[in-house]
């Protein structure tokens, strides 16, 4: 099964990739390796902010978990040229969740991001990963996390 067609039966619709807000660019490819810069919780209906374990539940959080992975297959696809089939394998994530004080479970919210990658790659969505607690994240999104994905 294509990708794209994967990603209809999971009825995930890839947004406009995000621009930049500040001084940086969305993602660079180096060699075989392409680097996704962070992707915020944020959709067109203003995505998911606010604290884990205080103002947002451990479930909203993996759904903000996996807004961050959709919006970061918009950025990949962006940076392929539209063709999802020339990612070879998802290595690694960056996540940070903006947590309450009391909130420990942060691997359980990357989960959303992280499922979502093994359920339209297969086992080229399998990665290693870092998942840590932060006190802010930036415009107050409940998570961010970034992507390092290899390429052909």
């Amino acid at each position: 099964m294509s990708i794209e067609a994967r990603l209809a039966e999971l009825g995930v619709t890839l947004p406009e990739p995000a621009k930049p807000v500040a001084s940086y660019v969305s993602y660079v490819r180096s060699g075989a390796q392409l680097f996704i810069s962070g992707q915020l919780s944020n959709d067109a209906n203003g995505g998911i902010k606010g604290t884990v374990g205080v103002d947002v539940t451990p479930e909203q959080a993996a759904d903000a978990a996996r807004l961050c992975g959709v919006n970061l297959l918009a950025q990949i696809k962006a940076a392929l040229d539209g063709d999802l089939e020339r990612v070879v394998r998802i290595v690694k994530l960056g996540a940070f969740v903006q947590a309450g004080p009391d909130f420990e479970a942060i691997p359980a919210v990357v989960n959303g991001c992280s499922d979502l990658m093994v359920q339209v790659f297969g086992d080229a969505g399998k990665h290693s990963r870092s998942a840590v607690g932060v006190y802010k994240l930036p415009l107050g999104f409940a998570v961010e996390i970034d992507a390092i994905v290899e390429v052909k």
